[in-house]
C-alpha cells in the first residue's frame, strides 16, 4: 500500500457520490471527506468530471462501492458497479479496489438527520456521504483510521 490520495464513489444511475480520503501506511492516522457528487447520466459528462478530480488529486486507489442485497447476493446494480470499476480501471491505470456497501446510503441518510439537515440537504448529499462510508469501511479493513474532515 503506497501513501496518497484515495477516491471512493458511491455508483448511481442518476448520481456518482464521490469521497476523498489519505492512505498513510503503517495505520497511521488518515483522512477522509466527502467531496463531491456528480450529478450527470451521461458517461461523457460523468468521466469528464471524475478524469478532473484525477488530475487533481493524484490518487493511488480508487474504491467503488458494490451493493449487494442483504443476504450478500448481487442484483441487477452490482453488475452495472462491476462494470463502472472496469471502467476506471481501464481509464485511468489505477488500483481499483470494489467495496461492500450495504447500507451505506441509509446510513449516510441517517448520519445527515442527525447533524439536522433537512430533506433536500439531505438528497443533495447523501451520495458524497455514502462514499465517505464506503472509503471509511475500507480504511478500517486495511488498518487505518480515519479522521472526518466537515464538508
Amino acid at each position: 500500500m503506497h501513501d496518497g490520495s484515495v477516491l471512493a464513489f458511491d455508483f448511481g444511475i442518476k448520481r456518482i457520490g464521490i469521497a476523498i480520503g489519505t492512505q498513510l501506511e503503517g495505520g497511521r492516522l488518515g483522512s477522509a471527506r466527502a467531496l463531491t457528487t456528480i450529478d450527470s447520466e451521461t458517461n461523457d459528462a460523468r468521466f469528464a468530471a471524475i478524469s478532473s478530480l484525477v488530475a487533481e488529486w493524484q490518487p493511488v486507489h480508487l474504491l467503488v462501492g458494490r451493493p449487494l442485497n442483504e443476504d450478500g447476493t448481487p442484483h441487477e446494480m452490482t453488475a452495472r458497479c462491476e462494470r463502472f470499476a472496469n471502467q476506471l480501471r481501464g481509464r485511468f491505470r489505477l488500483p481499483v479496489d470494489e467495496v461492500d456497501e450495504r447500507f451505506s446510503s441509509t446510513e449516510a441518510d441517517a448520519g445527515l438527520r442527525e447533524r439536522g439537515l433537512s430533506w433536500q440537504e439531505r438528497k443533495a448529499r447523501i451520495d458524497a456521504e455514502a462514499a465517505l462510508i464506503i472509503l471509511q469501511s475500507w480504511f478500517d479493513a486495511h488498518g487505518h483510521t480515519a479522521t472526518h474532515a466537515a464538508a
